[in-house]
């Protein structure tokens, strides 16, 4: 057996602190320097020795709303891991809102310019999705993931 009974205490292993989340000092970040530094939240982020991230610079006006997509998308899924622990939070919550309609808006203008996100998005009487850049393929120096 992988763990013995006094090995492993099931209640330790769901185990979560009683703080009041309500009354913590949350500092949000924009979507763009979460997106870049790969966290939400500005008391989380530690560089690994004195290395920083590197900012994004588009190349055209294409690039440039696929980024705010794509840093949109990521503001999303780090609020929705927050509230997944704090539902209370009230103020996240509406940022939360905020930012899924934003990216909404930004996608669908993305589409309508541009062509598919998601092989879901196809327009026109065409299968375009084909048409899309792949991730290996490259322009311009930059992939798209």
């Amino acid at each position: 057996m992988l763990f013995e009974d006094n090995d492993f205490d099931i209640n330790m292993a769901f185990f979560i602190p009683d703080v009041n989340f309500n009354s913590r000092n949350v500092h949000i970040l924009s979507p763009m320097e979460g997106f870049l530094r790969g966290n939400m939240f500005q008391d989380e982020y530690e560089p690994y020795k004195s290395l920083t991230y590197l900012k994004l610079v588009p190349k055209d006006e294409q690039e440039r709303l696929l980024y705010q997509v794509m840093a949109y998308s990521f503001a999303i899924n780090d609020l929705n891991l927050y509230l997944d622990l704090h539902p209370d939070e009230k103020q996240v919550l509406e940022l939360f809102k905020k930012y899924v309609n934003e990216e909404r808006c930004l996608a669908e203008e993305y589409v309508k310019k541009y062509g598919p996100l998601e092989v879901t998005e196809v327009m026109k009487n065409k299968f375009n999705w084909i048409d899309s850049p792949w991730p290996w393929e490259t322009r311009g120096g930059s992939m798209y993931v």
